[in-house]
């Protein structure tokens, strides 16, 4: 059975613990906050895992670049440690242009490999205890020998998750993660061509099955009493999305490249209308849940059933805080066990 949570991407610190606190009461599996230019997923996830007992929570996604790996390591061993066992670390790159130009990074090439030697890397630190840590890579120099004694973690076994959107970075998550974290504009064709076969592309170099990869989905949610405008809300937030010309060969691999040109076209010439009018039907339905509350009831077992487990999410792209906060609420109350 599909395990559900939240995903808190937009709002302030006191409204992510709110949130949090509301969906543990409400009976979610788990509380994920991401990051932007204006977010830290590591302070979000310290806020919730305080604010709770019960619920996982998890970074969805933090940035991996930008941190060196002891600060990464430690981050998540002191983030588990005040969950008492309930993180998830989710990690991702980011684009090029997010690396270089956000984040600073000299060497944006490979990120998939950079991931690729930064997971086992992380591994060993939480083991630091044990002794010695001396690695030397592409992306990573590392020597650290203790020089005092050091407390083992709460679990050395912390579950790493990897987002993916291409081919050569889901195969990461086959590889060398304990899961898949899928973008939002994932589709069933997308997935069964794609996704599945890239992860066990990856199990097989490492000697893993797929079944190792736990698949965890982000399905975007807007409810209001109008239909039409909730599915308008989730036809932006899906636009922002596509917008970036790197998501051009996943949206064309999903049948959806019509759309998604129209869409840049318009994000160029900054009308966000024609960006919106530009999401068909069918491509909503396969990247969003929206509607009146029985709607969306209706519809999110035919998405969730893809995954482990699905996070859900409010839109955010055009709309106020006060409604990007109201239909959070709506989430956890329409959806609450």
């Amino acid at each position: 059975m599909t395990t559900r949570g939240i995903t808190v991407l937009a709002g302030g610190l006191k409204e992510t613990r709110r949130i949090t606190e509301r969906a543990e009461a409400a009976g979610f599996d788990a509380a994920w906050s991401g990051e932007f230019l204006n977010r830290s997923a590591v302070v979000s996830v310290a806020a919730m895992a305080a604010a709770t007992s019960r619920i996982g929570v998890g970074t969805a996604i933090a940035y991996a670049v930008g941190r060196s790996p002891l600060v990464l390591a430690n981050d998540a061993r002191f983030l588990d440690e005040m969950s008492n066992g309930r993180l998830t670390l989710g990690l991702g790159t980011g684009t090029r242009r997010m690396m270089e130009g956000w984040h600073g990074v000299k060497d944006a090439e490979g990120p998939a490999t950079r991931m690729e030697e930064l997971i086992p890397l992380l591994r060993r630190l939480w083991r630091l205890h044990e002794g010695p840590v001396r690695h030397a890579g592409r992306f990573y120099d590392v020597d650290i020998t203790p020089t005092a004694d050091i407390e083992p973690p709460l679990r050395a076994t912390i579950p790493v998750y990897t987002a993916g959107v291409n081919a050569r970075m889901i195969e990461v998550a086959g590889r060398v993660s304990d899961g898949l974290i899928c973008h939002p504009t994932v589709t069933d064709r997308y997935l069964e061509d794609v996704v599945r076969p890239a992860v066990a592309r990856g199990a097989a170099k490492t000697g893993r099955s797929p079944q190792d990869v736990l698949m965890k989905g982000v399905v975007i949610c807007a409810i209001a009493d109008d239909t039409a405008s909730a599915r308008r809300e989730a036809a932006a937030q899906i636009a922002f999305y596509v917008a970036p010309k790197a998501y051009g060969p996943v949206m064309e691999a999903s049948g959806f490249a019509a759309e998604a040109a129209a869409i840049r076209t318009a994000f160029h010439a900054g009308d966000h209308r024609a960006m919106i009018d530009a999401v068909s039907d069918a491509m909503l339905d396969q990247m969003a849940v929206a509607g009146t509350v029985d709607e969306v009831r209706d519809a999110l077992p035919a998405l969730e059933k893809r995954y482990d487990h699905a996070a859900l999410y409010s839109p955010s792209f055009t709309l106020a805080p006060e409604r990007v906060a109201e239909n959070t609420q709506a989430i956890i109350e329409t959806f609450a066990r």
